[in-house]
């Protein structure tokens, strides 16, 4: 049985979690799988958004217990590997050229918190938790603190890191952990309704913008400014700009072509 699976509606790909025996936790080939399908999701022309959610009743447990016995047996060099591909995991998500909506049909804890956090936006089940909880087992939320830090600022990272508890869907909302937060019987439709929204937008614009909010808290206000007057610079030359000014101006709808996806690299 596939532990990803992959649907397509219109220009929204649609991937699920699927290990819904053990709430999806993240066994290594879950994120193998889960890798593999986003670099997919990246080179399909068709697909301008993804949707990432899980089968079942869980979002993701986080990681896989049979994994969990399996660390303390490891060398610290298979350690530092395996912890290697969970981060270039979170990064290859959260660095996505094209926008993620987290669908959260239900608990996101530990490593699932930290991939409904990796996600530009998340819409959350009423009755579904978050919770960063590796403190309560002797483990470290390393990898997830950078996404979370970055979201809710440090003195709200540190109670959730430090107590390891678990939030409502109401207060990750509030914390800005959750854009929205909906039924579960509506929350996969809502995350497509709302990844649709961001897929009409220029694909070149988006990923640009991606770009500018993963690196900007990382800079001085002096770099930050001229990091962003080249992508500002770049964007200007466009033949997205371009298209979008026409259709501003004829009055219809902009269409985006393959060359529109290609975006330069700022240096």
């Amino acid at each position: 049985m596939a532990a990803i699976l992959i649907e397509d509606e219109g220009a929204v790909r649609i991937l699920t979690l699927n290990r819904p025996e053990v709430r999806n936790a993240l066994d290594r080939e879950l994120r193998q799988e889960l890798a593999l399908a986003l670099r997919q999701a990246t080179e399909a022309e068709t697909v301008r958004a993804v949707v990432l959610t899980g089968a079942g009743t869980a979002f993701c447990a986080g990681m896989d217990l049979g994994e969990l016995e399996h660390v303390i047996k490891q060398s610290s060099a298979e350690n530092r590997q395996d912890s290697k591909q969970l981060a270039d995991l979170f990064h290859q998500l959260y660095t996505l050229p094209k926008p993620v909506v987290g669908a959260l049909n239900g608990h996101a804890v530990a490593g699932g918190a930290g991939l409904a956090t990796a996600c530009d936006l998340t819409v959350m089940s009423t009755d579904a938790k978050m919770g960063f909880t590796e403190s309560r087992i002797g483990f470290v939320a390393a990898l997830v603190s950078v996404f979370l830090v970055r979201q809710v600022g440090e003195k709200r990272a540190r109670d959730l890191l430090l107590s390891g508890r678990l939030i409502s869907a109401q207060e990750a909302e509030a914390l800005g952990l959750a854009n929205e937060v909906t039924p579960s019987t509506s929350v996969v439709s809502t995350a497509i309704s709302r990844a649709s929204a961001l897929a009409a937008n220029a694909p070149g614009s988006l990923a640009m913008t991606k770009t500018l909010l993963a690196s900007i808290p990382g800079m001085g206000l002096e770099d930050g400014l001229r990091f962003a007057t080249e992508l500002n610079a770049l964007s200007r030359t466009s033949a997205e700009l371009q298209e979008g000014i026409r259709a501003f101006l004829e009055k219809r709808r902009p269409s985006w072509s393959k060359e529109d996806n290609e975006t330069p690299n700022a240096t």
